[in-house]
C-alpha cells in the first residue's frame, strides 16, 4: 500500500490516501471552532489533539458508522464506544454507572477526541487526576443531593491517601479507581464488589500486606473467615474515605471509643483508669487499647500470643 506524503505530514503517521482524503474533508468543517449543531452544541474538532490521540489512526466514520459521505445527515446515529471496547462497555453496563446522566465513557474518559493513553499526565484517568474526575461527580453537592450520592471528595482529598497522591504525587496511593475498580464499579451491599464487607481485608491488603496478614492471624480476621460478617474490617477501625494518619493526635483521642462500639464493657472500665482521663485531657503518649492488644494481629487474652495472656 503506498502512503502520501501529504497524509504523513498531515496526521503524524502513515494512513492510507484514501482515509486521509477523508478525514481532511470531515476537518474542513468540524476544525471551524465556531461549528455546531442545531441543539447548539459544539461539533468542533481539534485536529491536532485529535491526531496525537489514541483514535488518531482510525478514519472518522470508524465511530461515525452511520455517515457514509457528505453531506451527512443532520442527526447522524450516536457513536458506539463497545464497538471496540465489548469488555469495557459491558462492565459499565453491569456497574452502578449503567443509570447514569449522559455518556458514561466520556463522563471519565473525556472528549473523545482527545482520549490519549491512561498513563499520560494529560488523561483525566492519569492516576493523579482520579480523584479530580470522580469529584466532577461525586464532589458536586447539588447532584450528590439529587442522585442519592455520597459527596465523598472533599472526604477523600483530606485524607491520608488523598494527601499522598495530591500533594506528595505518589501514585502508588489509593485512588477511587484502586478501592473500587474501574469500569465495574459495584455497590458496596454486592457480595461481588471490591468494597463488600467481607471483600475490603483484600481490597485494603493489596496494598498494606503486611497488615492484612496480621490482620487474618488475629482474632478478627479469623472471626471474618469464620463467617461472621459483623467482625471488625479495616474500614471499621480506619473508616472509609476520610482516612487519617494514625500517628495524629485526633485519630488516637477518637479510637479508643471506636474500639468501644463493640467492646462496651471493657470500654466502661477503661473510661475509670487514668490512661483514659489523661487521654481525655489531650495527652497522646498514654495506654490506649492498641497499645495493650496490639493493632491487627489481636489474640483473645487466653491465646499465648496475645499481650495481655496472663502469662505475659
Amino acid at each position: 500500500m503506498r502512503w502520501t506524503l501529504a497524509a504523513i505530514l498531515l496526521f503524524g503517521f502513515a494512513v492510507p490516501p484514501a482515509l486521509a482524503q477523508q478525514n481532511a474533508t470531515c476537518l474542513s468543517c468540524h476544525s471551524q471552532k465556531t461549528l455546531q449543531d442545531q441543539a447548539s452544541h459544539s461539533v468542533y474538532v481539534d485536529e491536532a489533539k485529535q491526531k496525537a490521540s489514541v483514535h488518531g489512526s482510525l478514519g472518522c466514520n470508524a465511530c461515525h458508522t452511520s455517515i457514509k459521505g457528505y453531506p451527512h445527515p443532520e442527526h447522524p446515529a450516536a457513536v458506539n464506544c463497545d464497538t471496540c471496547h465489548s469488555n469495557e462497555a459491558k462492565d459499565v453496563v453491569d456497574s452502578v454507572h449503567a443509570k447514569a446522566s449522559g455518556e458514561p465513557c466520556l463522563s471519565c474518559h473525556g472528549d473523545p477526541h482527545a482520549i490519549v493513553p491512561a498513563k499520560n499526565l494529560q488523561s483525566p484517568v492519569f492516576t493523579l487526576n482520579i480523584p479530580r474526575t470522580c469529584g466532577s461527580c461525586h464532589g458536586n453537592s447539588e447532584l450528590a443531593k439529587k442522585l442519592g450520592l455520597s459527596n465523598v471528595y472533599s472526604l477523600y482529598v483530606d485524607s491520608i491517601h488523598g494527601f499522598a497522591l495530591t500533594k506528595d504525587g505518589l501514585l502508588v496511593a489509593a485512588t477511587c479507581s484502586g478501592c473500587h475498580g474501574t469500569h465495574k464499579i459495584l455497590s458496596h451491599t454486592n457480595p461481588e464488589s471490591r468494597t463488600y464487607r467481607t471483600n475490603i481485608p483484600a481490597t485494603c491488603g493489596s496494598c498494606h500486606v503486611g497488615p492484612k496478614t496480621q490482620y487474618f492471624a488475629g482474632i478478627h480476621g479469623k472471626q471474618l473467615e469464620a463467617g461472621n460478617s459483623t467482625a471488625p474490617t479495616c474500614t471499621d477501625c480506619h473508616s472509609v474515605h476520610q482516612i487519617a494518619q494514625v500517628q495524629s493526635v485526633s485519630w488516637q483521642m477518637k479510637k479508643s471509643a471506636t474500639c468501644g462500639e463493640c467492646h462496651q464493657k471493657q470500654f466502661a472500665t477503661y473510661l475509670d483508669t487514668f490512661h483514659a482521663q489523661v487521654s481525655f485531657l489531650g495527652y497522646v503518649e498514654t495506654a490506649h487499647c492498641w497499645n495493650c492488644h496490639r493493632y491487627h494481629d489481636i489474640f483473645p487474652p487466653s491465646d499465648p500470643q496475645s499481650p495481655v495472656n496472663p502469662a505475659n
